[in-house]
């Protein structure tokens, strides 16, 4: 899809679940072009000659598909997986990551957010608002408590990242009794700049749209940060209670915002 075709017309917006087959398959190709082409992710399962980013897990989640339906096209995606399914693969996705325990002893219903993506020519603009609207229908369908996963900062040198990094670890760490912490075998500590040293507007310019856009809906994030070589990123667990949101933080939610 070049930008040409994307503003040949008004795009028309579509919240759908993937039902079938070639429906995960376009949710897959889109994510192959921006956590792979993009970013330059790999893994043991991203079918190179299909341009297909995928693994173990597609099956167990529920993909969320935006469609403009002015070229027919996919072009953003959310995969969500609900305890259930989780428990039929046998953890979450980011338990490979991090540490969930105190998450999971809360007994609180809890929904796993991850591979959100939108297709280049969309950005900046409302798809993701029709995206965080179908969210926020799904976790009212679904009566969620938690919504966390891991979302990603591009690049995998840490101190090249220690401002946003330590700015999270200041001023945006997760109640104790929720908080996940990063694998104790590939811990990487967030807190690399003391707080009364950081230039938190300059910090703040580095946080990615999505994970600044989590925080201004309430998010907090876990204990430790997660380099993650195959994809190129470096991961930071994020939580959002669902309780908790306030008026206004709510109205931000159903709309969605910006990227």
């Amino acid at each position: 899809m070049s930008q040409t075709q994307s503003q040949t017309s008004e795009p028309q917006y579509r919240i759908a679940l993937a039902q079938d087959a070639d429906q995960l398959r376009a949710a897959q190709r889109l994510r192959y072009d921006v956590f792979v082409d993009e970013l330059g992710g790999c893994g043991p399962q991203i079918d190179h000659e299909a341009r297909l980013e995928c693994d173990r897990f597609d099956p167990f989640f529920d993909h969320m598909l935006l469609y403009d339906d002015a070229t027919g096209e996919v072009v953003g995606v959310y995969r969500l997986l609900r305890q259930d399914a989780a428990n039929q693969i046998g953890q979450f996705y980011s338990e490979d990551e991090y540490d969930l325990t105190r998450l999971r002893q809360t007994g609180r219903r809890l929904l796993e957010l991850g591979r959100s993506c939108l297709h280049r020519d969309y950005r900046g603009g409302a798809a993701m608002h029709h995206l965080w609207a179908g969210l926020s229908q799904y976790v009212a369908e679904h009566q969620i408590d938690i919504m966390f996963g891991v979302a990603s900062f591009h690049g995998t040198d840490p101190q090249a990242l220690a401002a946003p990094l330590s700015l999270l670890h200041h001023r945006h760490l997760a109640p104790p009794e929720i908080r996940p912490r990063a694998q104790p075998a590939a811990f990487q500590n967030m807190n690399l700049i003391a707080e009364a040293d950081l230039d938190r507007r300059t910090a703040m310019l580095q946080i990615p749209a999505l994970i600044k856009a989590y925080l201004r809906l309430g998010g907090t994030v876990g204990e430790g940060a997660f380099v993650d070589h195959r994809f190129n990123t470096t991961d930071v667990c994020v939580l959002m209670d669902t309780k908790q949101l306030n008026a206004r933080q709510s109205r931000i939610y159903a709309s969605g915002p910006t990227r």
